[in-house]
């Protein structure tokens, strides 16, 4: 069925989240651009999506381990227990990152043509996924030479992946919003996202956390993220030890709708500021 565009007052906040679905080749397409651009003229190309996460791993290792004595939980091998960590950050950082600047990086698109703006920062959920599809031969020979064998709640690995793109685009939407009247976002960013490598449990176990921090440490949505990917893959810990993954959840919910709020309402203005 062929779709037909028909523009007039107030149609937009009236049928958008149609127009959202309907646009949807539109969103693939930018997605596939996002991915072709990421990877033009790299010498390794996508082993960039290995090499970075492997860096960390190195430092961390070398940080926690060889300096403050940390032990992974339930024997696991450290640097597989870090990369396990470093997977879901990963993911979240780039997406929140792209996300982030995605209007302002896209100024001559949103500024001539009409579509749901939405569509934008959701698009940048691509080459984190790539990312994400090119590491996992690496996680699978690292578990592999460590006899590491997953679990049968490998099964919820996808689950905590979704609850962590879904809340790096709830703060993504909102930040790009914010981005597009201050440009002081772009630069903020890089720091934020930097520092929750170390707030974040990547380096370091949540048993490590005294329990009466738990309240704060869990507003960090991916610490539950974290802890429940490494529960998935690697069997130890578990994310519902204590209520105080609710925070998590809650942080991811409340990211959620706060940033797709203001969105929507500065939506309209974004053609004239940007």
């Amino acid at each position: 069925m062929r779709y037909q565009l028909v523009l007039e007052p107030g149609r937009a906040d009236r049928q958008y989240w149609r127009d959202l679905w309907n646009y949807r080749e539109l969103l693939m397409q930018l997605a596939i651009r996002d991915v072709s651009i990421h990877y033009k003229q790299t010498v390794i190309g996508a082993a960039w999506a290995v090499f970075r996460p492997l860096v960390t791993v190195v430092i961390l290792t070398v940080v926690f381990r060889g300096v403050a004595k940390l032990e992974a939980d339930g024997g696991a091998w450290y640097p597989l227990f870090v990369l396990v960590g470093m997977l879901p950050w990963q993911f979240f950082a780039t997406i929140l990152g792209e996300s982030s600047n995605s209007l302002v990086s896209n100024a001559n698109l949103v500024s001539k043509v009409y579509f749901p703006r939405l569509l934008v920062p959701l698009s940048t959920v691509g080459v984190p996924s790539l990312d994400l599809l090119v590491l996992t031969p690496f996680l699978a020979g690292m578990m592999l030479y460590s006899g590491t064998y997953p679990p049968w709640q490998i099964i919820f690995a996808p689950i905590f992946l979704l609850i962590a793109a879904v809340t790096s685009l709830g703060f993504g939407f909102g930040l790009c919003a914010l981005n597009v009247k201050y440009r002081d976002v772009r630069y903020v960013m890089p720091f934020v996202l930097q520092f929750g490598v170390y707030v974040s449990p990547i380096g370091y176990s949540t048993a490590k956390v005294p329990v009466e921090f738990h309240w704060f440490y869990y507003l960090n949505p991916m610490a539950f993220v974290i802890d429940g990917l490494r529960w998935s893959l690697l069997g130890v810990g578990s994310p519902f030890a204590s209520w105080h993954w609710l925070l998590s959840l809650s942080v991811s919910l409340l990211g959620l709708l706060i940033g797709l709020r203001y969105f929507r309402r500065t939506e309209r203005t974004f053609a004239d500021v940007i």
